[in-house]
């Protein structure tokens, strides 16, 4: 998996903690679209494992089967985030 991180997503990672969790997430008002969710803290009740980058620490969800072949993190100004795209989609495929 290959992580391409803007300047700006990674200077909010590192300035917020210099670890980012990125999970996917099913929403439930559009059928069955996966989307991905990006936060400095884990959410509760899914375990994570590390994966190295530089500069700062991602984490995905431990049970994860199958990795994109590209991750990634884009800075959203309003409100200020990182969103995490897969493959450089908004959804997972």
């Amino acid at each position: 998996m290959r992580v391409v991180a803007s300047p700006e997503a990674a200077g909010l990672i590192r300035a917020t903690g210099g670890r980012i969790y990125v999970w996917p997430h099913r929403a439930r008002c559009c059928g069955a679209v996966t989307m991905l969710r990006a936060s400095s803290r884990p959410p509760h009740g899914i375990a994570f494992r590390p994966v190295a980058e530089d500069g700062y620490e991602l984490n995905l969800p431990a049970g994860l089967g199958r990795l994109p072949e590209e991750l990634h993190l884009e800075l959203r100004r309003f409100p200020r985030r990182v969103e995490a795209y897969w493959n450089g989609c908004a959804w997972v495929v």
